[in-house]
């Protein structure tokens, strides 16, 4: 079948307006071009839409994304509360209609927020006595737990810290309930587990919030259930996201004894990258860096991977034909990143292998002899924009002067660095139009801190903005030749947006929403009739 979207505004990238009118053969785009041409062309054969002006732009790609834990996030507390009072009012409220004994689960909490600052089991005792409560941090790399909760999990005052993981205590040495990195797992190990079926119908219904944002692809890193649950959908041809999935790096045995490699796979469900972690975050000041935190003189964060860890596990997964993604925060987590990656980039071409497609995760804090040495190895970063307007107080505060090459897109991209974006859902909310804003003006949605941003020099335009959530993301897949554009013989994944991003005040971006969605030459969001 043949269908042809006229009377638009198609831009075939964020660089190029490439007509009026689209035509689109099955799953793919045929022709663009002006609409009286493509209707003298296909009019009598295809099904004509008129777009009414409407703006014609690639379908968006969330680069960093939890699939399974975005999707399960829909169904749990949502702990992201200006006040600690405001989130245990809500666990309260789920606590009084839930069974005694079972789970009550919620995501989202940032005690940098809150006047007391971190919470403790004492006080989700007080509003859920009879249930055991686990509560994610918004950052993923702490939580918070009851006392029931602690207690099925076995932790007391005995109970040593985990290696690269700590429990916090109170002066007489008992947990508090909030657990750090490694240690969240302690809990986390006797959660009810929910079955791939059960993850794959949250992402169905999950797909659908994606897609009204103008979503049509993710790359995802959670666990092998996800990947499970994701073959699942499929297999049954409900999966229309367009996939690119990482491999946790304990699994890295499993898929070279498999044979898989990065770029292989379906047309909606390809693998991805090796996933490792360097260190924490910022959130829980557990990220690793070259000096201390500013408030915590002996606090230096956790580091979890040198360059020699990452030589050691990269040679192997390059051998293999798979590529790596780490996570790296801390200037001296990114520094470790980069000088391994510099390695496996020597290593490569030392063994005469192709290069492969390498990222760093989140890329948070540089030190600024550093800044160059991404582009110098070709080195993806993936960051997520949105984060520099949620950091931006807790940076300040915590490594004072350091934020002026932390979230520096500008510096990398200057360097020649390709950036890709994401969200890092459902650590953030993964609406797109928030992360262009964020990466355009710097600022937050009240404005804050003023009309020029936080560090205005490290502001992007708004096509790079773009790029960063379509043309990028497509090359990181290795999907640049069909992903990522509008032009002929791409995918049809498309959005229709009431306005261009181009045209409007920057202020409106955020709530710029897609009046339809296309995945694969069908509307899955949305619409026009013929």
């Amino acid at each position: 079948m043949i269908r042809l979207l006229y009377h638009a505004q198609v831009y075939s990238s964020p660089y190029a307006i490439g007509g009026t009118a689209i035509a689109i053969q099955d799953d793919r785009v045929l022709a663009i071009g002006s609409e009286e041409d493509l209707l003298s062309q296909y009019g009598k054969m295809a099904l004509c839409e008129d777009m009414q002006g409407a703006c014609i732009f690639p379908g968006l790609t969330d680069a960093h994304l939890h699939l399974e834990q975005y999707a399960l996030s829909l169904q749990r507390v949502n702990c992201e509360t200006d006040t600690l009072q405001e989130c245990l009012k809500r666990v309260e409220a789920i606590a009084n209609k839930t069974p005694a004994g079972k789970w009550i689960r919620g995501h989202g909490w940032n005690q940098n927020l809150w006047h007391e600052g971190f919470g403790d089991n004492i006080l989700l005792d007080a509003v859920s006595p009879h249930n055991p409560v686990y509560l994610t941090a918004k950052s993923l790399h702490a939580a918070w737990a009851n006392s029931q909760a602690l207690a099925l999990a076995g932790i007391d005052e005995t109970t040593p810290d985990p290696p690269g993981g700590k429990i916090q205590r109170n002066s007489q040495g008992q947990p508090t309930g909030i657990l750090f990195e490694s240690a969240m797992q302690l809990v986390e190990r006797i959660l009810p587990v929910p079955t791939p079926q059960e993850v794959a119908d949250a992402i169905l219904e999950a797909q659908r919030a994606l897609w009204q944002m103008g979503i049509t692809g993710v790359h995802d890193f959670d666990q092998s259930r996800c990947f499970s649950a994701l073959q699942i959908l499929d297999q049954s041809n409900t999966l229309r996201l367009r996939v690119l999935k990482s491999i946790p790096l304990e699994n890295l045995p499993d898929a070279i004894r498999l044979g898989l490699r990065s770029g292989f796979g379906s047309s909606f469900l390809k693998i991805g990258a090796v996933k490792l972690f360097a260190d924490g975050a910022l959130g829980p000041h557990t990220a690793a860096m070259f000096q201390p935190y500013e408030n915590e003189p002996h606090n230096t964060g956790i580091l979890l991977l040198d360059h020699e860890d990452i030589v050691e596990y990269g040679r192997e997964a390059v051998q293999h034909g798979l590529s790596l993604a780490i996570h790296a925060i801390g200037d001296r987590a990114n520094h470790e990143v980069i000088h391994g990656l510099a390695q496996i980039r020597a290593y490569e071409t030392h063994q005469g292998f192709s290069p492969l497609r390498h990222r760093i995760e989140h890329v948070q804090c540089l030190h600024p002899e550093d800044v160059p040495l991404l582009a110098q190895h070709h080195i993806l970063a993936s960051v997520q924009p949105v984060h520099a307007i949620s950091d931006m107080e807790m940076a300040d505060a915590y490594w004072g002067t350091r934020s002026r090459t932390s979230y520096a897109y500008r510096l990398l991209q200057n360097h020649g660095t390709t950036l890709i974006f994401g969200s890092d859902a459902p650590v953030e909310s993964p609406n797109p139009w928030v992360g262009v804003y964020a990466a355009v003006t710097r600022r937050k949605l009240n404005g804050f801190p003023g009309e020029n941003g936080w560090y205005p020099e490290q502001r992007l335009s708004v096509q790079d903005a773009m790029a960063g959530f379509t043309v990028t993301p497509a090359f990181a897949a290795y999907r640049e030749r069909e992903l990522g554009k509008l032009d002929q013989g791409f995918l049809a994944d498309l959005i229709v947006l009431p306005v261009s991003p181009f045209d409007i005040s920057q202020d409106q971006i955020p709530s710029l929403h897609p009046i339809a969605t296309m995945v694969g030459g069908e509307w899955v969001f949305g619409g026009v009739e013929s």
